[in-house]
């Protein structure tokens, strides 16, 4: 039986991001840095951030990310007996390597309510600063990159010879030569690996070096989540600056990981939002919202195909904000705690008291 999809109009968006815009509040010298220049946070203050969406990837990233996901599962004899398919071909005429088709897609998001957006991805993903500063101008709307390292699939292979500080030398080359306003998404694939942990602290003390906010992937479904907290902590991360994603997938009635984890300080993600999952996930969000953690929480899509583009047919980027929200709201949660969710909770996480000059 097919679902009644309820999705939010322009204006309604609009009417939602309006309540109390000048509810958060920033330290004194606090920015966030996007790909073309450093924003005070109150100039974000008109709509929605999406702190994990990605617009710029290798054309071959999704078909080994989907390989690497069929060859865990098997290994965890989810799909025990069934020989690894191989990865599909990388799609010729990658979208997220298509300025006009993005700019059109970021230009519709800015239309659907997004006054910000945030690319998790970085070198070993692919990720083109350039290509992200293309269509944020021609869009109009702010990017923020990301930098770091992603998970033991993809980690260049010097990464298991590395020590600790060369990575930790490596992540702030990073952030010295790209216009990067966060770490992120910094993952662990599976089960936490030791190569893995030595990224995690590394770019936590990256973090006490430059003050960049951390978000994260954790794994299939949800796992390492309170040791990557725990890693971040151990080398002084404050967790108030740090975002542990992809905890929708973590489908627990009780939430008690993502409980633990907002009890702590720092933020949970619930960044596969506005598709079939949701029915899931909105029980779970509400009830985090019942046990007074509205403010530890942040949404998001993480779109990575096409078809859930405006160009292919799906509700675009903005769908987080446009198909997730309206079925929060029907389950009970107020606009002003929508508002805070979608507008002041990313901004808070985003803005930092820069320790270093910006990068180019």
């Amino acid at each position: 039986m097919g679902q009644t999809v309820i999705r939010l109009t322009r204006r309604e968006a609009l009417g939602l991001l309006g309540l109390g815009a000048a509810a958060a509040v920033f330290p004194k010298g606090a920015i966030i840095r996007t790909v073309l220049k450093d924003c005070a946070p109150e100039e974000l203050a008109g709509g929605a951030t999406l702190f994990h969406e990605h617009m710029s990837l290798a054309a071959d990233f999704m078909p080994r990310w989907m390989q690497f996901a069929r060859e865990t599962r098997a290994g965890n004899a989810v799909r025990s007996g069934q020989p690894a398919a191989p990865p599909p071909a990388a799609p010729p005429g990658y979208f997220m390597q298509d300025v006009g088709l993005m700019a059109d897609e970021m230009s519709a998001a800015k239309t659907d309510g997004i006054a910000c957006i945030v690319d998790g991805g970085h070198p070993d993903m692919g990720r083109d600063i350039d290509f992200l500063r293309q269509i944020s101008r021609r869009s109009g709307l702010p990017i923020v990159a990301g930098a770091g390292f992603y998970a033991q699939p993809f980690y260049p292979k010097e990464i298991s010879t590395w020590s600790e500080q060369e990575i930790l030398d490596a992540l702030l080359k990073q952030v010295d030569t790209e216009p990067a306003g966060a770490f992120g998404e910094i993952g662990s694939w599976d089960e936490i690996t030791g190569d893995e942990r030595k990224v995690f602290r590394a770019v936590g003390r990256a973090h006490v070096q430059t003050n960049l906010p951390i978000f994260t992937h954790t794994g299939i479904p949800g796992k390492s989540a309170m040791e990557q907290l725990d890693l971040l902590e151990s080398v002084g991360v404050d967790p108030r600056h740090v975002a542990i994603g992809h905890l929708g997938n973590l489908v627990d009635p009780e939430v008690k990981v993502q409980k633990a984890i907002c009890k702590r300080g720092a933020f949970v993600g619930f960044d596969r939002q506005g598709g079939p999952g949701d029915a899931q996930q909105v029980p779970m969000v509400m009830a985090l919202l019942e046990a007074g953690y509205a403010d530890n929480l942040m949404f998001s899509a993480d779109l990575s195909n096409v078809a859930q583009t405006k160009h292919g047919g799906g509700p675009g980027y903005a769908k987080a904000l446009t198909v997730f929200i309206p079925k929060l709201k029907a389950a009970g949660a107020g606009e002003q705690v929508l508002h805070g969710i979608m507008v002041d909770n990313p901004r808070r996480f985003l803005a930092f008291v820069p320790k270093k000059p910006r990068s180019a």
